[in-house]
């Protein structure tokens, strides 16, 4: 590493969609812009959350001078907890972002004093670098870009954005400050490539609104909405929709009914007084009345919505007359779960509410014009698409040259780069380690590639268990050998298989156990290949085979 240039380096966010999270380092200072994480895929079986490989961060973490938020959803902050366990440092960001992260702080009992609030146009000193924050539209309010002051140049990052004219809040875009430090001079603008396959402009956010309205005032049952838990400003629309139809408002789901509890108490939501009722109290009003919001618009299955279109909630039970407006569209790898729920819920005989172009959603980043207009403004000497699928990022890389930038200055990279920056040039400089960390349950780490290839033959063919008890001195069989099959076959369709089976073995322990055993290894991996061979000739399954050996 050149002490005298600029490192940026994503450990996620790049190629993929979650899981947000970039490294500066200049010498001996460095600052973590966001901390997510991502949501499991269908093949990671068991996986309750997918988080960035930190290993380069707590190699180094005596440099760490800073962890700065730009947003509060979960792909930006929902790692903290795990780098704050280890990671001593301050935590700037805005108050509703804070506000979101103390309340996951004090479910792990991880301390919140360093968390520190900014609003745009703050600007803090951590280490070399003067950090400054600029307000962008979102589907959260309260959501930022930042910029780095450094020793080669300033760099931009925009966070999660679209250029919103008519946003709910009010608080529009501060594309001045972005044209302001293009004036100046930037080296290095990393921006977000999420709708860089989508031209034109992002809606509005407050078209939602009207859409949200036509629908209440046509439904005559109780209406259940489901959108992303943190997009405060879609919660508000609804209430003040439900509101207008005189509808009470429940809340279903943890997640989303602590972002309301807390947007509320910092004023980003305006309830009136009695509006919102307890779940336990929806019976009392007739279903005109009845306005839940609940978790679940991506399909996740242990979600309330899911509950809920399976008949599986203690609380609540849909029925005909109700309908279900889904306010979100599914994030890739997300689509097949909210299909299976968008069917269940209409077997129930619910209405479904849940097509792009009836206009109850709009997405949150913004589209090639929007990016090409921030590219205009900032005019940076070097790009790095970021947040984004790779063909995402490509696209942008696309965009970039039509508006001026040379290709040679557009850096497409993957997690784990390490971009290098001086003040008039920027080049690849190697790799650090970079991947994919798994948490289940309690584990973090502990179940890695191998675990889930094991979990996805389980699923696939099931297990097969040999148990036996050998007297290791004569090497003789006691007794067994016993097979047990899960998921493998049904035992009392299949007694010659099994009967077939322990014969198999037998012949295997007769040519290996003539006098005393002094390793089990061998034995075991002969009984797993003949099983192996056995099992696949009559069956064509290849079940995981475990060999149990006890001695006496």
């Amino acid at each position: 590493m050149n002490q005298n240039e600029l490192l940026i380096i994503p450990l996620g966010g790049l190629g993929e969609i979650g899981k947000n999270m970039t490294i500066f380092r200049y010498g001996d200072d460095m600052i973590i812009l966001d901390c997510g994480l991502a949501f499991p895929e269908e093949d990671m079986l068991g996986i309750d959350l997918v988080i960035p490989d930190m290993t380069y961060v707590f190699e180094n973490r005596d440099k760490i001078r800073a962890v700065v938020l730009t947003h509060g959803h979960e792909d930006h902050i929902g790692s903290l907890f795990y780098l704050l366990r280890q990671v001593d440092v301050p935590v700037y960001g805005s108050r509703l972002t804070l506000g979101l992260v103390e309340g996951r702080l004090k479910e792990y009992n991880v301390s919140a004093e360093k968390l520190i609030p900014v609003a745009p146009g703050d600007t803090v000193k951590a280490g070399l670098f003067d950090i400054g924050f600029i307000r962008v539209n979102h589907s959260i309010a309260d959501a930022l870009a930042v910029y780095l002051k450094t020793p080669v140049g300033v760099v931009v990052h925009t966070g999660d954005f679209k250029i919103d004219q008519t946003p709910v809040d009010g608080q529009m875009i501060d594309i001045h400050k972005f044209a302001e430090l293009g004036d100046k001079g930037v080296l290095v603008l990393l921006s977000d490539s999420t709708n860089a396959e989508r031209p034109g402009y992002t809606k509005s956010e407050r078209t939602v609104s009207e859409a949200l309205d036509e629908k209440f005032a046509a439904v005559k049952g109780r209406i259940i909405l489901t959108t992303f838990a943190s997009n405060v400003s879609r919660l508000q629309q609804a209430i003040n929709a439900g509101d207008k139809y005189g509808r009470k408002v429940a809340v279903l789901g943890r997640s989303m009914a602590t972002v309301v509890a807390k947007a509320m108490e910092l004023g980003y939501m305006t309830v009136p007084e009695g509006v919102v009722i307890d779940i336990d109290e929806i019976n009392r009003y007739p279903d005109n009345q009845i306005l839940i919001l609940t978790t679940g618009s991506q399909g996740e299955p242990m979600a309330a919505l899911s509950r809920l279109a399976s008949r599986n909630h203690r609380s609540v039970e849909l029925s005909y007359g109700d309908t279900v407006i889904i306010s979100a569209t599914p994030i890739p790898g997300n689509e097949q779960s909210v299909a299976r729920i968008i069917d269940g819920l209409m077997r129930l005989g619910v209405d479904v509410i849940y097509e792009r172009s009836s206009g109850i959603h709009v997405s949150g980043h913004g589209s090639q014009e929007e990016m090409k207009l921030i590219l205009n403004l900032v005019r940076p000497k070097f790009l790095i698409p970021v947040h984004g699928e790779y063909r995402m990022l490509k696209c942008q890389e696309k965009l970039a040259e039509k508006v001026g930038l040379a290709k040679e200055n557009i850096f497409i990279g993957e997690n784990g780069h390490v971009f290098a920056f001086t003040a008039t040039s920027g080049r690849f400089a190697g790799k650090v380690a970079a991947g994919k960390v798994f948490v289940d349950g309690l584990g973090i780490g502990d179940v890695g590639n191998i675990v889930i290839r094991d979990r996805h033959q389980l699923s696939q063919d099931g297990v097969f268990i040999v148990v036996l008890t050998l007297d290791k001195q004569r090497g003789c069989i006691v007794s067994g050998p016993d097979v047990v099959s899960r998921g493998f076959v049904y035992v009392r369709d299949a007694e010659i298989l099994m009967n077939e089976a322990r014969q198999i073995v037998k012949e295997v322990l007769e040519g290996m156990t003539n006098g005393p055993v002094t390793q089990w290894a061998p034995i075991k991996n002969s009984i797993r290949e003949a099983l192996n061979r056995y099992l696949f000739a009559k069956t064509g399954r290849k079940p995981m085979i475990l060999p149990i050996i006890m001695d006496v």
